[in-house]
């Protein structure tokens, strides 16, 4: 079974009976900093870390989809997940109305959903 990593709320409640799911309440650079320690440790990524045209400050949720079996280093994970590390860096977190956030799960709940259906 492979792993969800999390920190969006809607899409932990949806799928934690299907597949294993990793909610954390952090930030989205926690989450992309999550993902790239199960890269590390040699899962693959199954889901691009920054799906859709949705920048890393525009929206503090993420839904990442890893293996759970590990296969060893894969130059092609490693790679996604630095880069989507270092965008998120790049772009500092960004004051989100609270009237705003249910939108913003829902569309990372839209994003994770194809490739768990």
């Amino acid at each position: 079974m492979d792993i969800l990593v999390t920190n969006n709320p809607l899409a932990e409640a949806r799928y934690r009976d299907v597949i294993q799911v990793e909610y954390m309440e952090a930030p989205l650079l926690g989450v992309l900093i999550r993902v790239r320690e199960h890269v590390h440790s040699g899962r693959r990524l199954l889901t691009h870390p920054l799906s859709g045209s949705v920048k890393p400050n525009e929206t503090p949720f993420k839904s990442v989809l890893v293996t759970e079996a590990r296969f060893g280093a894969d130059e092609q994970s490693v790679c996604i997940i630095g880069e989507s590390v270092m965008a998120a860096q790049r772009f500092p977190p960004r004051h989100i109305p609270e009237r705003c956030l249910q939108d913003l799960r829902t569309v990372d709940l839209s994003l994770i959903a194809p490739a768990l259906e």
